[in-house]
């Protein structure tokens, strides 16, 4: 059988398999009843959810469109390190890793350098745009974190406020 989009069918896939990972590792925990719900309700159900989405998308992927369409381009590898990265710099940039020696920086230089290091994932970086854009993230994570939720983590580089 030829399959009328690659993308839809391997993106049908993913979403499957995700979605089971969620429901299977949601298994260890209380599940509890929709009248009382445990800690393994909600991603329980999110990944039954997305595992039947999945195979909605696949199956809609072997009729749909001429037969060989939507084949799957090169692999980005380019945005995918850059994307990662810049959540691993997040990371440890705003808790610190002490294992290694590395001090937490706090949440505006984590936010700063995740923007920076995600954005050198698209052709044609501008720093300009991205400063701006990294400088209202960071106030609003300020805002919204800090300020209107009252979460306690590093704000600033932890070697700056001892």
């Amino acid at each position: 059988m030829a399959l009328a989009s690659q993308k839809d069918f391997f993106s049908g896939l993913m979403f499957m398999a995700v979605g089971a990972s969620f429901a299977w590792g949601a298994t260890s925990f209380e599940v509890g009843t929709a009248a009382k719900m445990g800690p393994g309700y909600f991603p329980l159900m999110l990944g039954i959810l997305l595992a039947i989405l999945g195979l909605i998308v696949t199956v809609r992927s072997l009729s749909k469109g001429g037969p060989g369409g939507d084949k799957i381009g090169a692999f980005a590898w380019r945005p995918l390190s850059f994307v990662i990265g810049a959540n691993l710099a997040f990371g440890v940039l705003l808790v610190g890793l002490p294992s290694m020696g590395i001090p937490a920086f706090g949440l505006i230089v984590a936010v700063y350098a995740l923007v920076i290091i995600a954005s050198l994932a698209q052709p044609g970086f501008q720093l300009k745009a991205t400063l701006v854009l990294a400088t209202i993230l960071a106030a609003g994570s300020y805002l919204a974190f800090v300020k209107l939720l009252s979460l306690q983590f590093p704000v600033w580089p932890s070697f700056l406020t001892h």
